[in-house]
Formats: C-alpha cells, structure tokens, sequence
C-alpha cells in the first residue's frame, strides 16, 4: 500500500491541525480510510432510527446530517485534492457547510442510501490518492487565501471524519 507521509506546518490552514493531529502519523492515511469507512458503516448502523434523525440538542445537526456533512467536505477536499495535484493554480473558494447540510435534506433519505453514497465517496478518494505519485503528493495550491498541499487534504478527509465520528459517538451512539 502506498504511504502517504503527514503533511507539514504550511501545508493546510491553520485550523486544520485539530483534524490532523486525529489522523496516526504512520503514513497509512489510505489503509486508515479504509478502516474508518468500515467504521462508520457499522456506528450508523448501530444507531436506532429515532437517534439517526433526531439532533442531540436544538441547533445540532442530527446523526444523518452529521454523515451528510462528512460526505460533501469529503467531495470538496477530494476536488481540490484533484484540483491541486493536476497544477491546477486557480485559488479554490471555501463553502458554506450549513447550507449544504440544510439543502442535503439528509434526515428525509433512508440510512441504507446515505451510506451506500458514503461508501462510493470514500472508495473514490481513496482511488484517487493511491493514483498519485509522491511529486502531485506534495504539491500545493491555495483555498480560502490559505495553502492546501494534496496530502493535506488527505489527512483533512479523515481527521474531519474522524472529529465528527467522536461527536456522533458522544452524543447518539451513547
């Protein structure tokens, strides 16, 4: 299996150290997404449907939205990274996470699609990723006026999963 060593300071916006700093510094980032999916797929699983859907407090997003949400930012940085890797030097935008959450209308769709969807993505990122050679790795471009190496969006796909995994953890699965 291809290693993917931890990206470095300068290489992802400063806030993306609390999701990085989740992800084992092993340089197995792949083999990691592949357990996580494995992971996520029986924690959702094992929620009762009254959990999946209803939020946890008023203003929280419900266990489907919260998968949801992990399924769109890893399309977004799953496009960058591709973005990114391929020279692309145009400077990305961000997104707005809670419109796309209220437009995904999550807590409308049967579990059994959300995460047929979220395995499609996941084996997706993890394609591209095992496609790229250490020079597209390692190269950088810009998101939101801040640095993004296609490495670093690796690590962000699975430590931004693996910090809302914790919260569905804490709050549904309990």
């Amino acid at each position: 299996m291809i290693k993917i060593q931890k990206p470095q300071e300068g290489e992802y916006a400063p806030y993306a150290i609390q999701y990085i700093n989740l992800v084992p510094n092993d340089g197995e980032v792949i083999a990691h997404m592949q357990e996580a999916m494995q992971a996520i797929l029986a924690l959702m699983n094992s929620l009762s449907p009254e959990k999946q859907g209803t939020p946890c407090a008023e203003g929280e997003w419900t266990a489907k939205e919260i998968l949801s949400h992990i399924m769109d930012s890893e399309r977004v940085f799953g496009y960058r990274a591709l973005r990114i890797a391929r020279s692309d030097a145009t400077e990305l935008n961000g997104f707005d996470h809670d419109a796309y959450v209220h437009q995904s209308h999550a807590n409308e769709q049967d579990l059994s699609a959300l995460l047929e969807e979220y395995a499609s993505i996941r084996q997706a990122s993890i394609t591209l990723f095992k496609s790229l050679d250490e020079s597209a790795l390692t190269r950088m471009g810009k998101v939101n006026g801040n640095p993004l190496s296609v490495r670093a969006a690796a690590y962000l796909i699975l430590g931004h999963e693996q910090h809302h995994v914790n919260s569905i953890r804490e709050h549904y699965a309990s």
